[in-house]
């Protein structure tokens, strides 16, 4: 079975950094994509960041040049460093992970973690 487990969020005000990681665990032998996704009160989940396992990144524009997507493929780890962060960013933050084989050889096609919360204050 796998599991994501994220932290890292927080409260902070608005200009402030905050960091997010998301480790999966379970017997995993490799993961494609994992990414990070967020839903505000009252908005649909949107897509904030993905990485691929050979490091191609892709970040919706509204967070670009602000933050900066990263993975320990060693660890089965990505990390998101929020910069500059705006109260538009607050939202419970997601970890997705997808086509992911473990050592039984059984395929997962997606998982999601339970959410962490941020909030930026102005």
């Amino acid at each position: 079975q796998v599991q994501l487990v994220e932290s890292g969020g927080g409260l902070v005000q608005a200009g402030g950094s905050l960091r997010l990681s998301c480790a999966a665990s379970g017997s995993i032998l490799s993961i494609n994509a994992m990414g990070w996704y967020r839903q505000a009160p009252g908005k649909q989940r949107e897509l904030v960041a993905t990485i691929t396992n050979g490091d191609s990144t892709n970040y919706a524009d509204s967070v670009k040049g602000r933050f900066t997507i990263s993975r320990d493929n060693a660890k089965n780890t990505v990390y998101l460093q929020m910069n500059s962060l705006k109260p538009e960013d607050t939202a419970v933050y997601y970890c997705n992970a997808n086509h992911i084989v473990d050592s039984s050889g059984s395929y997962y096609s997606s998982y999601w973690g339970q959410g962490t919360q941020v909030t930026v204050s102005s």
